[in-house]
């Protein structure tokens, strides 16, 4: 299973906003970065993502999952972009700040550390189970 990180200013859509739309999910769309949408086709259905409030919060809030893969997003008028289906899988019991992240040797090659203003990441394996550690989800 890969991991990922999707980033949302939580003024423009926050996780509560995402826990409302429940197990139906919601589109994640707007994303209009080359790399991002690159990472958004390779996600799959059934895998995790940290949902990351940027701009003032700057902390992992929640996991998602994706539950539908990409397809095209119908508010880019080039037709070159795609979304992905998100649902709320739970919250972080601690949100996991992004200087607690970069304090953490284990993390220094993180592309949350390295590609700060990508807003969407892939997340190793040992990253998502460092992070869900701090954030108080054991064993994920």
């Amino acid at each position: 299973m890969a991991y990922w990180l999707v980033k949302s200013e939580p003024s423009t859509w926050s996780w509560s906003d995402h826990v409302k739309k429940g197990a139906k999910g919601e589109p994640w769309s707007g994303v209009r970065n080359h790399t991002a949408k690159q990472n958004l086709m390779k996600m799959k259905k059934g895998e995790r993502a940290f949902f990351y409030h940027s701009v003032d919060e700057k902390q992992i809030v929640g996991i998602a999952e994706i539950i539908r893969e990409a397809y095209p997003d119908p508010g880019d008028p080039t037709g070159k972009f795609v979304m992905v289906d998100l649902k709320t899988l739970e919250p972080m019991p601690k949100p996991v700040a992004l200087a607690m992240i970069k304090a953490e040797p284990r993390l220094r090659a993180m592309a949350l550390v390295n590609q700060s203003r990508l807003s969407v990441q892939p997340v190793a394996a040992e990253e998502w189970r460092i992070v869900c550690a701090m954030g108080g989800l054991k064993n994920k």
